[in-house]
């Protein structure tokens, strides 16, 4: 989950002769955000007359009621303008102002020609196009993951010799040596034991398989852990804290590429494989988020626009957990819950359209074989009592507890990691918990599985067919019920289990704290639902077997006589899953409509819902965060979450820059500076934007202009436009003075500067100031007094006076 340093330490921006600059972002970014702030362009605060403002078309000076551009912008763009350095938060207003802008030229252009007009049609379609696009891709990539995940996770075991590329399941399907007691024991299936010492039985045997079973699970850990260290670190983790750093407009380079996608699908093959108590699911929203942001690159509407990107961004994660869960309508859900930050209508139908093209893509491939898009999906048929609430949220509280619990372990240990030498040696902290995980886990059957197989296992409603030791009860065929199997005394088989899945749960527990956060995709869903499940199958058999011995007390009898078939504990099962996944990433709606979704039965979402909200409840007593919110404040992202309220009362003159005894603001003059003068403050400072006021005296502003842009344009321009020395002055005004003869040529930068940055004065409470961070997705405004040019307020600055009011340590927000 954490960041490879080295990646963040890459945050510069050179080019040309300006390689002896420093522009690299500091800590105190500086941001250019337009926003509604009134508009002091005009020398002598004289709006310029009516001719002259049809001759330039560029003026600005109608405030929020102009219907003009933002920006004064070039008719031939300078290439690098208006883009973003790496580690640095999009202009939300800014992107949204240029989508504007083109739709409204393309909207003009077509009623001039029928080539225009097909153009207009294609580029409104085009984001159709797009989602049907990622949806075939991330369905395509999810159907290779699961089947080759299922080969790699049976080689572990032995292999199929009719043909290596069948699993253990179907390599037994066509066999007709297969009997009802071991219908997983066929003559095709080879164990590595049979296969190298021609036997499976005796103590030499069970070493063997012991031995490769450990072998293999290190050898596709190694692989999958070196992978990502040489050709893509940023394939770690799960990815779903980055996403929502990245969704809320920040920048990370590289995060979603091509090289990201094609390591993350393979290592996540071999992470799942190497039997690491780790899932698929949130590894899979970020290679559906890879696909998206690569198809992005085909269509210029989301190639050139950072905002627009991000629309795609969130339907990609819907066909991510489309996918994961088979849960087309959960996906959009959770995409609209837990990761978007700007998530308007129109991404909704997109994102709905993504994910059902994905589950359609899915359920074409059948991975599985049984027409399902997942493994675990089921069918309950008993209904549930009134009075099952109960020991619903009593697992309620346990997935709360756990929750709480693992984040703050979790969290503790990732932070040890990024504090100490462990995190210098992944590889190894990798091998040694696949090592230990692997040894503790082959001697129970519970453990030696896939977690998906063990949920399937817990999920699953006990039948005649059935032959799992969770089904062996007694007097099992001595019924007349049909499929149906009615509550009996617990056979030795189930007691068996009982005690088996009590040692997989401490060992799930303990060991998924160390493993979620490793050098390798690694999901959390899968092993918090293999919690819950396993404490839901042990309370739901406990329940059976009381309403069996004891159907005459009070709470029984009204509705369970004996021999009926009165508890589900698969069904408890599923409860406790939704309980404790609930209570990791704190997600209500779209968990109960995923887990929903998973069974197929409307009847048992009032179940579901308690579970789920007592579970937040409880999971929020003991702490605000979950996991991925804790984990994107560990890594420093400059996310400024919208659920959270701001009710302290301090104002924004408490948190700007600079504070009193501070050195003064550094700003640019409209027209008095020299292109030597803007080169030494961008040498001297590492701020990554400057305000422009009319003079050092008056200091009233102008507008704000980038670091970025001011560099690439002097370095433009002294390609381009003969004459411009270090003597140069640089004007930001609408109009140059003349200049006497035998002076050097001026430089006009009024293309890149903004001329409506938000702004807010001394006096403006900071609650206000943080919703309007939130709301319009800022980066900075300044603050004023009567007009005068007081100081800036960043997002970072935000994020920090949020943290230091919570008494936490504001120094952890590293980026802005």
């Amino acid at each position: 989950m954490a960041m490879w340093q080295g990646a963040m330490d890459n945050r510069g921006f050179q080019q040309g002769s300006f390689n002896s600059f420093q522009t690299s972002s500091s800590d105190e970014d500086l941001m250019d955000i337009p926003g509604t702030a009134m508009d002091f362009s005009m020398r002598d605060d004289v709006p310029p007359l009516d001719g002259e403002i049809e001759e330039d078309k560029s003026y600005n000076g109608g405030g929020l009621g102009s219907s003009n551009r933002m920006m004064d912008f070039l008719e031939e763009p300078i290439p690098g303008v208006g883009t973003y350095d790496d580690f640095n938060t999009i202009d939300w207003v800014r992107e949204k102002s240029r989508d504007r802008d083109r739709h409204r030229e393309i909207t003009n252009k077509s009623k001039e020609s029928t080539w225009a007009l097909i153009h207009s049609v294609s580029d409104a379609f085009s984001g159709w196009l797009l989602m049907l696009l990622i949806g075939l891709l991330s369905g395509s990539l999810a159907g290779l993951i699961d089947i080759s995940a299922h080969w790699m996770t049976d080689l572990k075991e032995g292999i199929c010799t009719e043909g290596l590329w069948f699993n253990h399941e179907h390599c037994c399907w066509n066999s007709k040596h297969v009997t009802f007691e071991n219908k997983d024991k066929c003559p095709e299936w080879n164990s590595w034991s049979q296969l190298l010492i021609s036997t499976d039985e005796g103590a030499f045997a069970y070493i063997v398989n012991y031995f490769m079973y450990v072998l293999w699970a290190l050898l596709f850990a190694f692989l999958a852990v070196s992978l990502v260290k040489v050709f893509a670190p940023y394939a770690c983790g799960s990815g779903i804290p980055e996403i929502k750093t990245i969704l809320s407009g920040f920048i990370i380079r590289g995060y979603l590429g091509k090289w990201t996608l094609i390591i993350k699908t393979i290592t996540l093959v071999l992470a799942v494989s190497s039997g690491l108590s780790l899932g698929k699911e949130g590894p899979l929203v970020h290679v559906a988020c890879c696909c998206g942001n690569i198809l992005c690159h085909c269509f210029n509407k989301y190639r050139k626009n950072e905002a627009k990107r991000r629309e795609v961004l969130s339907a990609a994660a819907a066909a991510g957990v489309s996918v994961a869960f088979g849960a087309p309508i959960g996906g959009v859900l959770f995409s609209l819950e837990e990761v978007s930050y700007y998530f308007p209508l129109k991404t909704l139908w997109r994102s709905f359209f993504a994910a059902l093209v994905a589950a359609f893509t899915l359920r074409s491939i059948n991975p599985f074989g049984n027409s399902r898009l997942v493994l675990f999906y089921v069918e309950f048929h008993t209904p549930w009592h009134l009075f099952e609430l109960v020991p619903f949220i009593l697992l309620g509280i346990f997935g709360g507890l756990w929750g709480a619990l693992f984040i703050r372990t979790n969290i503790a240990w990732c932070r040890k990691r990024k504090t100490t030498q462990l995190g210098k040696y992944p590889v190894i902290e990798v091998l040694v918990v696949t090592a230990i995980t692997a040894i503790l886990a082959f001697p129970n059957e519970y453990t030696r599985m896939s977690t998906s197989e063990l949920i399937s296992e817990l999920f699953n409603d006990c039948g005649l067919l059935d032959s799992s030791k969770l089904c062996d009860y007694e007097n099992r065929f001595n019924t007349s019920k049909g499929d149906e199997l009615p509550d009996r005394p617990a056979g030795v088989g189930v007691y068996s289990a009982m005690w088996q899945l009590a040692l997989t749960l401490i060992m799930k527990i303990v060991i998924t704290i160390f493993t979620f956060g490793m050098k390798i995709p690694s999901g959390l869903f899968i092993p918090s639902m293999a919690v819950g499940a396993i404490a839901g199958r042990l309370l739901g058999v406990g329940m059976e077997q009381l309403a069996y011995y004891h159907h005459d007390w009070a709470i029984f009898n009204s509705w369970c006589s004996q021999g009926a078939d009165c508890i589900t504990p698969g069904l408890y099962a599923m409860v406790g899953a939704a309980a404790c996944l609930g209570g990791v990433t704190r997600m209500t709606v779209s968990l109960v409509v995923i887990m929903f979704e998973l069974t197929g039965g409307l009847e048992y979402i009032v179940p579901l819902m308690a579970a789920a909200m007592t579970s937040k409840w409880v999971a929020d007593a003991l702490g605000r965060e979950g996991i991925y919110d804790a984990h994107i404040r560990l890594n420093g992202y400059p996310f400024l979450e919208a659920k959270e309220e701001f009710a302290h009362k301090t104002l924004a003159m408490d948190v700007m820059k600079p504070r009193r005894n501070d050195p003064s603001l550094t700003v640019l003059t409209q027209d008095s500076m020299t292109v030597e003068d803007v080169e030494t403050i961008i040498t001297e400072t590492t701020y990554s934007g400057f305000p422009v006021v009319v003079s050092r005296e008056s200091q009233r502003l102008v507008g704000f202009v980038l670091r970025r842009d001011l560099i690439i344009s002097i370095e433009n321009a002294r390609k381009k436009q003969d004459g411009v020395v270090s003597t140069s002055i640089i004007y930001f005004t609408e109009h140059s003075p003349p200049m006497p003869p035998y002076t050097p040529p001026t430089l006009k930068l009024r293309n890149i500067l903004d001329l409506s940055p938000f702004t807010v004065t001394d006096l403006t409470p900071m609650e206000i100031v943080v919703d309007i961070f939130r709301k319009l997705g800022l980066r900075q405004c300044l603050v004023t007094h009567n007009g005068r040019l007081l100081g800036i307020i960043t997002k970072k600055d935000v994020l920090k006076h949020i943290a230091q009011m919570a008494n936490q340590d504001p120094d952890s927000i590293l980026f802005n």
